[in-house]
């Protein structure tokens, strides 16, 4: 049963880890704003949003992909993760690895924002 904050990001987590988009959008609450540091735009709000602007370019993008969290910082509503995006280009089949924070709000047991920060140097490089 899912009971903190930690808990609700934890477990989006593991849906992306194991292809449960879906999943991964239901915790979002209907109306979550969306904010990347990539050249992903989140355009408006709600996962259907995130889904479009995020979630299916970036599938598209990388051949594969992982987000590797490897620390929790939790107050609060708000939830830091801090850990690594690793990924393989689909058309350079250049590898990544480009650490980030992520910055979580869980309201009522939902994701309400998220903002990333992340090495977009690194991502750059798998791209040319």
């Amino acid at each position: 049963m899912i009971t903190t904050p930690t808990d609700v990001i934890r477990d989006f987590y593991n849906r992306l880890a194991t292809g449960d988009a879906a999943g991964a959008l239901g915790l979002m609450a209907a109306d979550i704003q969306w904010t990347t540091m990539w050249h992903y735009k989140v355009e408006g709000r709600g996962p259907g949003a995130v889904a479009e602007g995020l979630f299916k370019p970036l599938m598209a993008e990388w051949a594969s992909f992982s987000f590797v969290s490897t620390e929790f910082i939790a107050e609060g509503e708000t939830v830091v993760s801090l850990g690594a995006f690793k990924g393989v280009h689909a058309i350079t089949g250049k590898t990544s690895e480009a650490r980030y924070a992520h910055v979580w709000t869980v309201r009522d047991g939902k994701i309400a924002t998220f903002r990333q920060y992340i090495d977009t140097l690194a991502i750059a490089q798998a791209r040319i």
